[in-house]
């Protein structure tokens, strides 16, 4: 089932300047496995030995899957996840 992976800009340099990619997966831990296969890069940019970074923040259908199942989250044909890391700044 393909499922819409949106990029930030600040991850676009890992994705070959990809704003979207369309991958397989049941969950978001299949739907980022797949991601990684594709870039890398992307999985050192956001992801650690437990899963996610803690600064990044992922949602599907707007909705933060910390809020939901984590990495377990099912993912259904055209859903939309989208990776948004942590802003900081002055």
């Amino acid at each position: 089932m393909a499922i819409t992976v949106k990029i930030p800009t600040q991850l676009r340099a890992a994705t070959g300047g990809a704003s979207t990619a369309s991958v397989d997966g049941s969950t978001v831990g299949e739907v980022l496995d797949a991601l990684y296969a594709e870039f890398g890069e992307l999985r050192e940019r956001i992801a650690d030995d437990g899963g996610l970074r803690r600064f990044v923040n992922v949602y599907i259908g707007g909705e933060d899957i910390r809020f939901l199942d984590g990495l377990d989250t099912s993912v259904s044909d055209g859903d939309e996840v989208t990776i948004l890391p942590a802003v900081a700044g002055g």
